[in-house]
């Protein structure tokens, strides 16, 4: 049977038997106004409202691109399109067709729009998973219009995608949905009649523990939620409780209130750990922070933050690690940052600890909040502008590039401070060697030890 042919059957015992789908199937929304989340891309005028037919001005796109995160309405826009546009819809996956499908489609699409007038929307889901030739294969429908394509992918398009269908598609990206927005879709399927039907009720605490499972994926809350109900209801009981949804979705739920002092107290014993070189209890904190749902970019940047305060020059290479596990954390997000952040957490928990840049900071500013600062030294001061050679500025001031050593003996700090030694370094891992150079520097600078 062809490709085509199939999702419209499909479809057809879906419209009979609605019953008998998936939740996250019956409540896939039916236009664009019960789309939860992606406000960005579905304000008045926008190309998805264009490409529906509900603005006006010019046609909508022949081509989108969508590039998000799972579960975060893909699919669910592109068989809205199909609905709102009268188009066919068929939807392929990169992973199981090929070629031939695709042409399938496409012949179907042709005969489709010749013989009866109708459009056909061709949903391929994991476009990146297509090889250059498979890709190639879709640019003539796409050019001449014979498909509305709307392809789908996790993975950075400008990567995965060729250039010539990127080009002459719209690339829209979706951001991952906000716990808001995953439990206004819970709420609407506990009520809605195609839905739940009010048949059972979801207590506050089991719903969020629905809500960090979900981990911002509307396909995961939703199966979680129709698995839970059923369980629910075999039990007789009209209310799903915590126990119930642990049981079902064989994850235990974390005390952890991430606007509460859980977070804070988690967050703390984390970094405290690490501080303390546990790298075993570092992970422990770390992953009940990841099992509750919690920001990894939070996470990312308490661990930036540690790698400075905790370890700084001991281990030079801990901050620029913290700072590319920000980084990848913010492109990649969960489940896979969970190894990023692992990563992270166990090098900074290992590394050789000072907090000989902390202290040094915190006494600098010490002293100037006492307003022990003091005009800067002429010598010191910029003598590039007009007139400032007759304001003395910048007269005996020793270039120390000009020195075999390399460093001139002179003063830089000003007079309330010329011998206030702020950095006392340790001699723990890299850092033994920045206490030799700040030894052999104070040293040639003439200065004397306050």
């Amino acid at each position: 049977m062809e490709p085509d042919l199939f999702t419209a059957a499909a479809e057809e015992r879906q419209e009979k038997e609605p019953s008998s789908s998936p939740l996250a199937v019956r409540m896939r929304p039916r236009t664009l106004d019960e789309v939860v989340g992606q406000q960005h891309l579905l304000k008045p005028g926008s190309p998805l409202r264009r490409l529906v037919g509900e603005a006006s001005g010019p046609a909508g796109p022949s081509s989108v691109i969508l590039w998000g995160p799972p579960g975060t309405g893909k699919t669910t826009l592109a068989y809205v399109v199909s609905k709102a546009t009268n188009a066919r819809f068929v939807e392929l996956s990169a992973i199981t067709a090929g070629v031939k499908e695709v042409r399938s489609v496409i012949d179907g699409a042709r005969r489709a729009s010749g013989g009866y007038g109708k459009d056909t929307v061709l949903f391929l889901d994991e476009i990146h998973r297509f090889s250059k030739a498979q890709q190639d294969s879709l640019l003539p429908a796409v050019e001449n219009r014979w498909v509305t394509l709307i392809a789908a992918t996790t993975e950075n398009p400008y990567f995965s995608v060729i250039s010539p269908l990127l080009s002459r598609s719209l690339l829209l990206t979706l951001e991952p949905l906000t716990d808001d927005d995953i439990k206004d879709l819970v709420q609407r399927a506990l009520t809605d009649e195609r839905g739940l039907k009010g048949a059972v009720t979801l207590p506050e605490e089991t719903e969020s523990h629905l809500l960090r499972i979900a981990g911002g994926d509307a396909r995961r809350a939703l199966t979680a939620l129709e698995a839970a109900a059923g369980a629910a209801l075999d039990k007789g009981e009209g209310e799903i409780g915590l126990t119930t949804l642990e049981e079902t979705v064989d994850r235990a739920a974390v005390k952890y209130d991430r606007d509460g002092d859980q977070h804070y107290d988690v967050a703390s014993a984390l970094i405290k750990s690490i501080r303390g070189s546990d790298v075993d209890a570092a992970l422990h904190y770390l992953a009940r922070m990841i099992e509750a749902g919690e920001d990894p970019r939070f996470i990312a940047r308490r661990l930036m933050i540690s790698a400075s305060e905790d370890i700084g020059l001991a281990d030079p290479n801990a901050l620029p690690i913290a700072v590319a596990a920000a980084q990848a954390v913010a492109m990649i997000g969960f489940p896979e940052a969970a190894l990023t952040l692992s990563h992270a957490t166990i090098a900074l928990a290992l590394a050789p600890k000072s907090n000989a840049a902390t202290t040094a900071i915190g006494a600098a500013l010490e002293d100037v909040r006492k307003g022990l600062a003091g005009p800067v030294p002429a010598h010191l001061r910029d003598s590039h502008y007009k007139g400032a050679t007759k304001l003395g500025h910048g007269q005996g001031y020793v270039y120390p590039h000009d020195l075999p050593e390399g460093i001139a003996a002179q003063q830089y700090a000003p007079d309330a401070l010329k011998d206030r030694e702020y950095y006392e370094p340790t001699r723990h891992g890299a850092e033994a060697r920045y206490a030799d150079a700040v030894e052999w520097t104070r040293k040639n600078l003439g200065r004397k030890r306050s």
